[in-house]
C-alpha cells in the first residue's frame, strides 16, 4: 500500500474518531458512535409486522431496501410518546444488518474525547436495567452525554433474526 494511500486511510479514521451523534430522549441526552451512523432521516410511514417485541415498530422501505425500526424509547423502558416534526430514525448499522433507531430529537455531532469517558456505574445487578446499553459516561464541559452500546441495543438472537429476515 502506498505511503499516501495509507495516509488518506489514518485520516479518514482519525475524522470519525471519538465523534458521537447526540440525540435526546425525554430530556436525557444520548451519544452513539458516529462509525455505526449510515444516515438520519425524518420519520417514514412504518409497516408493522405481527409478533416482533413492543420496541420494534415494524419495517421502513429506504431506498428499495427493507430495514426495520426500533423506538428506542421503548427499548429504554421510557413512555411511549407520539412522534412529530423532530422525531428522527438514526439508521445504523449493527451485527452486519442495517436498523433504523427512532429517537426524539438529534442535537449535534460531538467530539468526546476518549480520556472524557467515564464507565457507567454498577448501581444494580437487575438485567432488565437500561444501563446495560449503556458503555460509559461522556462529559462535555459541565455536561453528561449516556454514550449508547450499539452493540447491546439488540441481543444476538435478535440479531439473527433479522438477518434471516433481511436475506428472505
Amino acid at each position: 500500500m502506498s505511503d499516501l494511500l495509507q495516509e488518506i486511510i489514518e485520516n479518514e479514521e482519525d475524522t470519525q474518531k471519538d465523534k458521537y451523534l447526540i440525540f435526546s430522549i425525554d430530556k436525557q441526552y444520548y451519544g452513539i458512535d458516529i462509525i455505526y451512523v449510515i444516515e438520519i432521516i425524518g420519520i417514514e410511514p412504518i409497516t408493522q409486522v405481527p409478533e416482533l417485541p413492543n420496541y420494534v415498530k415494524g419495517v421502513i422501505n429506504l431506498r428499495g431496501k427493507i430495514i426495520p425500526v426500533m423506538d428506542v424509547r421503548l427499548k429504554f423502558k421510557k413512555e411511549e410518546k407520539d412522534y412529530d416534526d423532530r422525531t428522527c430514525i438514526i439508521v445504523v448499522e449493527i451485527g452486519g444488518i442495517c436498523i433504523g433507531l427512532i429517537i426524539d430529537r438529534v442535537i449535534e455531532v460531538a467530539r468526546i474525547e476518549e480520556t472524557n469517558i467515564s464507565p457507567p456505574p454498577k448501581i444494580s445487578s437487575n438485567k432488565e436495567n437500561t444501563n446495560k446499553f449503556i458503555k460509559g459516561i461522556g462529559k462535555i464541559q459541565n455536561e453528561v452525554r449516556l454514550i449508547v452500546d450499539c452493540n447491546k441495543l439488540l441481543e444476538d438472537d435478535e440479531i439473527e433474526e433479522l438477518k434471516e429476515a433481511d436475506t428472505q
